[in-house]
């Protein structure tokens, strides 16, 4: 039994079809959930990952228009189409495996700042000391957390830290044994201390995308730096309330 030229269309549309309803829930997945707006700007995911969904949403219809040509016994037909449709989720899984551990996992705020950290640079070797909402890293959305060495934690341990922190290791905020909820009083603290005043944002930035940004967040009355790993961003806060509001694109520094 042969495949007829009309035949070949139909495949090719619906592997297409087929192709890009699941490129668009990877796309939904990653841009809505594991790295919402405007964090993927500031992780540098976006170009990366629509190369990877690009080439394997169309490369594999495209194969199909290949190997479907009139002509083709059914079976060998049905043997090509396994091995690409094979190939096409092997690069799929292994490129949404890769977005993931690169996923932003927790925004910890800690001393002046706020820093994104992202799954593959969670330090796993004490999660026993953490609490248990802190001893794995969220699949969902991002979440804020306030970390800070205890006042009474043992001199040795805090030097530790410091060391490791100072030869390229794990930072403070790299380790879920000293999160905690942003609700604490020190972290309430610690946003009305250290926000800084919207004013400055002009001197890094233009002054109308500046007025545009907090048209938006009327709430806002100051600001903390985010750090990430491609782009500083902006986290603007109540600092009345010593409440986060919302993480915006302005650069907290020229």
């Amino acid at each position: 039994m042969t495949l007829r030229f009309s035949s070949r269309i139909r495949a090719f549309l619906w592997h297409l079809s087929i192709s890009g309803l699941i490129g668009l829930t990877a796309l939904v997945l990653v841009f809505f959930v594991w790295y919402p707006a405007p964090l993927q700007k500031a992780v540098g995911v976006t170009e990366i990952f629509l190369i990877v969904l690009a080439v394997d949403v169309i490369l594999g219809p495209c194969l199909t228009l290949a190997v479907a040509r009139p002509g083709k016994k059914r079976h060998l037909l049905i043997m090509d189409l396994s091995i690409i449709i094979a190939c096409q989720i092997a690069a799929l899984v292994y490129g949404l495996s890769t977005v993931a551990q690169g996923r932003p996992s927790w925004i910890v705020l800690n001393t002046d700042r706020a820093d994104l950290v992202r799954t593959f640079e969670v330090d796993t070797r004490h999660l026993d000391k953490a609490q248990p909402e802190y001893r794995k890293v969220p699949w969902g959305q991002p979440q804020w957390v306030f970390a800070t060495l205890p006042e009474d934690a043992p001199l040795e341990e805090k030097n530790n830290v410091l060391i490791e922190s100072a030869t390229g290791g794990p930072d403070l905020y790299h380790r879920p044994e000293y999160y905690a909820p942003v609700s604490v009083p020190e972290a309430t603290a610690m946003l009305r201390q250290k926000a800084q005043p919207l004013e400055k944002l002009a001197e890094f930035n233009p002054p109308e995308m500046v007025a545009t940004v907090l048209a938006e967040t009327p709430q806002a009355d100051a600001w903390l730096p985010l750090m990430c790993n491609v782009q500083a961003m902006t986290v603007l806060v109540n600092k009345k309330e010593g409440r986060i509001l919302k993480i915006v694109d302005l650069n907290p520094w020229l």
